[in-house]
């Protein structure tokens, strides 16, 4: 079976077949990626990525991850998405605002057990930057290395992210809990993600 990067190669050469191969192989997990973070244009942003990781090839130069390298390139894409989306506010800052503040309707992704959906909407309550680093260790499994390298952010950067983003949830978790009479939450993360990866993959 072709590689990632021999599928990208032979892409960029002008196989359109090997594109549509590598656009299969991961388009479940960059949908993933943008629908709970989205009410809409999940398909273009999707297609956005997969042309941004071809047109960008010259910049993955094949020492880290391929998966890496394309959800780094959905970031990005995220990011340009959002500050043209809401270009009328002076700055769309990831490290401050949440998908909550700037739109309060709910996302694409929806999760038949109550505890999945309040944590998919506790989620959307933290600062986007923080949002996405807990969703690319806990449902993606990437290392916090591999984060730092994704998000072209420094290491120890990755790793204060990730700590208070799971300071964050929990706190958000138990307020929503609180107002619909639900458990408070038990710090399962892990348990959580898998929760999350089996509802979204159903």
């Amino acid at each position: 079976m072709a590689s990632d990067l021999e599928l990208l190669d032979a892409w960029k050469a002008g196989d359109a077949g090997a594109g549509e191969r590598l656009f299969r192989r991961h388009f479940e997990a960059i949908a993933v990626f943008f629908r709970n973070k989205v009410s809409s244009d999940l398909e273009d942003l999707v297609q956005q990525t997969f042309l941004g990781c071809l047109e960008g090839r010259e910049r993955f130069r094949g020492d880290a991850s391929f998966r890496g390298y394309l959800f780094g390139v959905a970031h990005r894409v995220f990011g340009t998405y959002l500050r043209r989306k809401y270009r009328e506010r002076p700055r769309v800052d990831l490290d401050q605002v949440s998908l909550h503040d700037l739109d309060p309707s709910p996302s694409l992704m929806v999760a038949r057990r109550r505890e999945v959906q309040l944590l998919l909407t506790a989620l959307r309550q933290l600062p986007i930057a923080y949002q996405v680093v807990i969703e690319l260790y806990f449902w993606e499994e990437m290392t916090a290395a591999a984060i730092a390298e994704a998000l072209e952010i420094p290491l120890g950067t990755a790793q204060t992210r990730l700590r208070r983003a799971r300071e964050l949830l929990a706190e958000r978790y138990d307020r929503l809990a609180a107002a619909v009479d639900a458990p408070p939450a038990s710090g399962d993360f892990e348990g959580w993600a898998r929760a999350i990866r089996e509802s979204t993959r159903e």
